[in-house]
């Protein structure tokens, strides 16, 4: 039977317990071996800058995933630079692990975009989607099927997580001070005083 990995992308600016209990819940519901995080460089499909640098963020990453040996940290996009086309990354990956089978972990409000991402129909062909509901947002495969015919059959959808926590609103408790423990690992909360990242500490 082939291994099963798993990719979870994102910005983590910062890297909080809602995406440590994804990737922990796609180990158990998909079997997963191990989990992949994948810092983006810079996302096509948004205008914004990041707040911490990507040094920074790929930092954190490693602090949060350090002591789960099914968690690993992919520094491709950040060495790579520029745009972080998950079609690049995928293909990079499948050479690097040949024969597993792949799955990308995304969030739910992804699927509005998924038809415009780059190189699409062929990722599809390269790796499955699992995504993950959140709350306030409700899948509806049958209008992306309709847009896309070559994710039918190649999305899964995870429930029974709702872990509302958001990377946005630690950055703005950060930048005023307020609590953020319990929401993000202790090695971040201390990585982001000792750094002065966000202007705050908690």
């Amino acid at each position: 039977m082939s291994e099963r990995l798993a990719i979870l992308g994102g910005t983590f600016d910062p890297i909080h317990f809602g995406h440590l209990a994804i990737a922990a819940e796609v180990c158990w519901q998909l079997d997963v071996a191990r989990v992949f995080f994948v810092p983006t460089a810079q996302q096509p499909l948004k205008a914004w800058k990041h707040i911490a640098s990507a040094a920074d963020r790929l930092a954190m990453v490693r602090l949060a995933t350090a002591d789960n040996p099914s968690f690993a940290v992919c520094d491709l996009e950040i060495e790579r630079g520029g745009p972080s086309y998950t079609i690049d990354t995928m293909a990079t990956l499948r050479e690097q692990n040949p024969g597993a089978e792949w799955t990308f972990v995304a969030g739910a409000d992804v699927l509005r975009d998924l038809p415009r991402w780059h190189a699409i129909e062929r990722l599809l062909d390269l790796c499955r989607f699992a995504i993950v509901t959140r709350p306030g947002h409700t899948l509806n495969l049958d209008q992306l099927y309709q847009a896309l015919p070559a994710a039918d059959g190649r999305i899964t959808e995870l429930g029974n997580l709702h872990l509302d926590i958001s990377a946005t609103e630690l950055r703005e408790r950060l930048a005023r001070g307020a609590p953020v423990r319990y929401q993000m690992p202790d090695e971040v909360i201390e990585y982001i005083r000792d750094h002065g990242i966000y202007r705050g500490g908690a």
